[in-house]
């Protein structure tokens, strides 16, 4: 991906599913950045497979990885460890491959393997070696067991919700920013960006086709300083009322990953009401690319939404009667609530990867303007039911 592509048409995909049996799929890490959105994305396809997660603290329960192992088609070895003393990074990362290994050999399983590896491999640092030794266990176990492995070697991976000063330097900068803090570039070095939803995609149609061997995905190339340079455009747009070009790929998804850090009780957007003896009025939204705008009705105690997008901007905007606007973060439990009325312009953004309705509570119609920032295509709605009020556990489908 280079700076101008434009958005992939991701139903492709959707539309190619086949009719094999569940495949079970094991996610070590899947509390971690890579392992949130793979498991989000493996919702929108429960009817093909079955997700197995697996965080730090289910690595260490043998009882629980052992089984857990056992079951699996599918190994997605997420898990590993980026910071720290150097030699707890090396010690970590080779014993975890090793232990996957181990208990596959014990079990006499041949689960096709999926590593996610760096291009730091190709450096000098002891995390880079780490990933390295960890990616030859892998194959070595591949080579005498007749097993299929995948070494997925990724470049500089980024997304919403990413730990900031930890997962990468899009999540430093993105958080800052959100945050009202100054972001600087120290050491103006050259990254390849590649955003987790794409990451996800390509692990699932590497499931899809037994892809083995070794697959390094491209990113998005550009100075680091320029990367900071497209989040503080971002910022400073957002900031001033106008939602931001996103035409590009990358700046949609830098935006996405912006917004993801955005505190929730700063999320609601107050508007100017003008008013005179005519009436009043007031701008809805502003933007300096293109989108679309919906003006729906809903009865009283009506309910709509209950989706999720991974890529849609969306705002929602009560200008007559009262309701509740409520998300959910995917594959969490906490529920935000805002109340909205008519009376009081206040516009409410939908972050990605948040199940979200909107109920009228009120006894009048309610009247709302939803705009969002792409033009809607049947084809390619990236719309995924979810309800609100359900287990984290939900399946969600297009």
């Amino acid at each position: 991906m280079m700076p101008g592509d434009k958005l992939p048409d991701i139903s492709q995909t959707r539309k190619l599913m086949t009719n094999n049996p569940q495949r079970n799929i094991l996610v070590t890490g899947s509390d971690g950045l890579i392992g949130w959105h793979l498991r989000a994305w493996l919702l929108t396809l429960a009817d093909q497979v079955n997700v197995i997660p697996c965080n730090r603290q289910q690595f260490s329960d043998d009882a629980y990885l052992s089984d857990a192992i056992e079951k699996a088609d599918v190994i997605v070895h997420l898990a590993g460890m980026n910071r720290g003393d150097e030699e707890d990074i090396v010690q970590t990362n080779i014993a975890l491959a090793q232990r996957l290994v181990e208990i596959c050999q014990q079990l006499d399983c041949r689960p096709h393997i999926i590593y996610s590896n760096s291009t730091h491999i190709d450096g000098p640092s002891r995390y880079g070696y780490s990933k390295r030794i960890a990616g030859e266990t892998f194959a070595a176990w591949a080579s005498s067991e007749e097993a299929r492995f995948l070494n997925l070697v990724l470049p500089h991976v980024f997304g919403e919700h990413g730990k900031p000063f930890y997962n990468s330097a899009v999540s430093t900068f993105a958080h800052q920013l959100a945050n009202g803090e100054t972001a600087e570039v120290t050491g103006d070095g050259r990254v390849s960006l590649l955003h987790t939803h794409d990451v996800a995609q390509i692990i699932w149609d590497s499931i899809e086709e037994g892809t083995v061997g070794e697959l390094r995905p491209h990113g998005c190339d550009m100075q680091a300083s320029e990367m900071l340079e497209r989040l503080q455009r971002i910022s400073k747009r957002y900031s001033d009322g106008v939602i931001p070009e996103t035409n590009e790929t990358i700046d949609l998804q830098l935006f996405n990953t912006f917004r993801s850090y955005i505190p929730y009780d700063k999320r609601s957007i107050g508007l100017t009401l003008h008013q005179d003896q005519r009436g009043s009025l007031f701008e809805a939204a502003r933007a300096d690319g293109h989108g679309q705008v919906f003006l729906s009705t809903s009865h009283p105690g009506i309910t709509r939404g209950e989706h999720f997008h991974f890529r849609k901007v969306e705002r929602f905007l009560v200008v007559q009667g009262k309701a509740k606007i409520r998300m959910r973060r995917v594959l969490t439990d906490e529920v935000v609530t805002y109340e909205v009325s008519g009376d009081r312009p206040q516009a409410i953004d939908i972050p990605t990867l948040h199940a979200h309705n909107i109920t009228n509570i009120g006894d009048t119609p309610l009247l709302t303007i939803f705009w969002a920032g792409e033009h809607f295509d049947p084809e390619n709605t990236d719309t995924y039911q979810m309800i609100v009020d359900t287990p984290t556990t939900q399946s969600a489908k297009a």
